[in-house]
């Protein structure tokens, strides 16, 4: 397993609003190399933290960091010529859907992914579909992932697989990272408090109902959410599976909140990280 180690740039979007150039230097003096973007909404123009392709690669070049993918916003209504560009520009070689509120048709949805797969390998990246909660709503006796396994085209959509966000829709992390398979070479890594109960969002909320940013934000909140290795979450099975599995390539930090600093938070996360790492490849040597 070649599993490496990056970040999710969405985990210090407070730091990265102050100084885009002092962020960078931070992370690369933490030692992350490997980098996903975020732009939420590209409906009205492709650019982050108000930076061009050009000068958003040069902050990456002087600090030794590099774009693996990018998360990004409202597909339907972006420019894709212009989204593709600068993410060729930056380096980065796939697209990732965030994530996709008020479901209520999963077909039409499945459909609407494979089109955006199949537009991004007409100019030759790949496409993520990334999960939240959400992917855990059921319609009749299966779960949206399951039917978004079955009606999308593995060939065209790929799935980046939050193993946070799967425990906290009920799914077991290792389980579903074992169905996945080959079709989930991105990961997203952070850690959930002991204290955060039921852990299961469907014992509160119905399972039954399209998951909207209303019922969704009760769950977004700092004490939800803690570093890797400061909470329960069995990172180590993870890691064992994803080096069991082989097919994973990148497994990204994601500190969606954090009650301490973005900063310290990230660091924190990337030390227990690759400690961890370094165990598991020392197990198996």
């Amino acid at each position: 397993m070649n599993l490496q180690i990056g970040l999710q740039l969405f985990s210090v979007r407070n730091e990265l609003m102050k100084s885009p150039e002092r962020t960078f230097e931070r992370i690369s003096g933490i030692g992350y190399e490997n980098l996903e973007l975020f732009i939420h909404d590209a409906s009205n123009g492709v650019r982050f933290c108000g930076l061009s392709a050009k000068e958003l690669k040069r902050l990456l070049d002087a600090n030794n960091l590099r774009i693996v993918s990018s998360h990004v916003g409202i597909l339907g209504s972006v420019d894709w010529d212009e989204l593709i560009e600068y993410n060729r520009e930056i380096g980065s070689s796939a697209i990732v859907c965030p994530m996709e509120l008020g479901i209520a048709d999963p077909y039409a949805f499945c459909e609407k992914m494979n089109r955006y797969g199949e537009i991004c390998r007409s100019y030759g990246m790949d496409f993520y579909y990334h999960n939240h909660f959400e992917v855990y709503q059921r319609f009749g006796d299966k779960t949206l992932l399951e039917i978004l396994l079955e009606r999308t085209d593995k060939d065209l959509v790929k799935i980046e697989f939050d193993t946070y966000w799967a425990l906290r829709g009920g799914g077991d992390p290792v389980a579903w990272l074992e169905r996945l398979g080959d079709r989930c070479d991105l990961v997203h890594q952070k850690d959930i408090p002991a204290s955060v109960q039921p852990v299961n969002v469907f014992e509160t909320i119905s399972d039954r109902d399209p998951i909207t940013m209303e019922s969704f934000m009760p769950f977004a909140k700092p004490e939800n959410f803690t570093e890797i290795g400061c909470g329960v979450m069995d990172i180590r099975g993870i890691l064992d599976t994803l080096k069991k599995i082989g097919a994973a390539r990148y497994l990204f930090v994601e500190q969606d909140l954090t009650t301490i600093g973005e900063l310290e938070s990230i660091a924190r996360s990337y030390h227990n990280i690759t400690a961890l790492l370094a165990e598991t490849e020392g197990a198996g040597a």
